[in-house]
């Protein structure tokens, strides 16, 4: 326990904080193709409730291994007013209607009657509305405190051949530094482009920051005869989406537009999941610190309350009667108002202190 105290004034005591980044590289080898799904054992993909599930996690190993971490999540929504609504399987249309609301929802105000909006390429309600949308929700794990602006790249396979997908689109938050929005009810987001260049109103999906939400409209796969889609519009040329990306197979469908009609959440999951070509973004670290400067000004704190520092009456360290007296510290401690020890700090090697110097500490305490 201290026996002299000093009190440390506004000026002795500042508040600040830092961000700290680092780069988040999600291969698609990850997602698809690294472990087989053959088996709960060796999968790093867990669906759940299957015939009912409301999404897909991604694992960066089989999911039952203890090492396993959360990557993201998979899902996709449909807009009431889509017109493919009307067309989903009643075993599957609750699911995905009530998804995209409840993204809309939590992640868009509600209009000025209360109606949940719909997200839009624009990000002002002005623009064209996504209504089929496919959802990847980063884990916390790997996004922090939150997704660095201007730093989220995905790239996806849209595919040339029936066989195998091949072109690689690349969608980016370009100009998000500048360009960003905060009118949601969870932080800011900016709109997602496909290309090299923000184009006003080409916004192909939006990424949401603080909660490491991505929003992708499904038209980032094109039907056959689409411009850019490199698939003509012939017979015997579509441009399957399947689960494996393959023509054939009652689980590839010609269009994803069938592939939202028809198939489970976790059969659209497995399609945009194997079409995830690479991923990459910066995360941010909050740092938030308390720096308090605490002062031994030339007249202070020059004797120690050490018992060991006398000796017969002698202090130890002076040489002479005539030595000017000093003390060396070795540490110190931040009290409350009750004199109750908060928390402490220790120098690497003692500090001399006599009458003739001031000594400053520069305790930071970060949380």
């Amino acid at each position: 326990m201290a026996s002299t105290y000093k009190q440390l004034g506004p000026n002795d005591i500042n508040m600040v904080e830092d961000f700290l980044h680092e780069t988040v590289p999600v291969t698609g080898t990850i997602a698809s193709g690294t472990y087989s799904e053959a088996s709960v054992f060796t999968t790093n993909i867990k669906d759940y409730v299957p015939g009912k599930e409301m999404l897909q996690s991604v694992y960066d190993y089989p999911y039952l291994s203890s090492s396993a971490n959360h990557i993201f999540d998979l899902t996709v929504g449909i807009s009431p007013k889509s017109s493919l609504s009307g067309s989903i399987g009643k075993n599957m249309e609750e699911y995905k209607l009530n998804i995209y609301n409840q993204m809309a929802l939590t992640h868009l105000y509600p209009d000025i009657s209360g109606n949940i909006k719909q997200f839009d390429n624009k990000g002002d309600a002005t623009g064209t509305k996504m209504k089929d949308v496919f959802f990847i929700n980063f884990a916390r794990l790997l996004t922090k405190d939150e997704i660095q602006k201007q730093s989220f790249t995905i790239q996806v396979l849209t595919g040339n051949t029936v066989a195998a997908p091949t072109k690689v689109k690349t969608i980016s938050d370009f100009g998000a530094l500048s360009q960003y929005r905060d009118n949601s009810p969870v932080g800011e987001y900016a709109i997602l482009y496909s290309g090299s260049a923000a184009i006003a109103g080409s916004g192909v999906g939006l990424i949401f920051y603080q909660t490491g939400l991505c929003v992708l409209t499904a038209s980032i796969f094109p039907k056959p005869g689409d411009p850019g889609s490199n698939v003509p519009a012939t017979p015997g040329a579509d441009n399957y989406i399947g689960n494996n990306g393959a023509g054939g197979g009652t689980n590839n469908y010609k269009t994803v537009s069938k592939l939202l009609v028809s198939a489970s959440v976790s059969g659209c999951c497995s399609a945009l999941r194997n079409r995830l070509y690479n991923i990459s973004f910066n995360n941010t670290t909050q740092i938030n610190s308390t720096i308090y400067y605490c002062r031994a000004h030339f007249n202070e704190f020059n004797y120690s309350s050490n018992p060991t520092y006398l000796s017969a009456s002698q202090i130890r360290v002076k040489t002479s009667a005539t030595s000017m007296a000093r003390a060396y510290i070795t540490g110190g401690g931040l009290y409350n108002a009750n004199k109750v020890c908060m928390a402490t700090f220790a120098c690497s090697t003692p500090v001399e202190k006599n009458k003739t110097d001031e000594v400053v500490f520069r305790v930071r305490l970060d949380y």
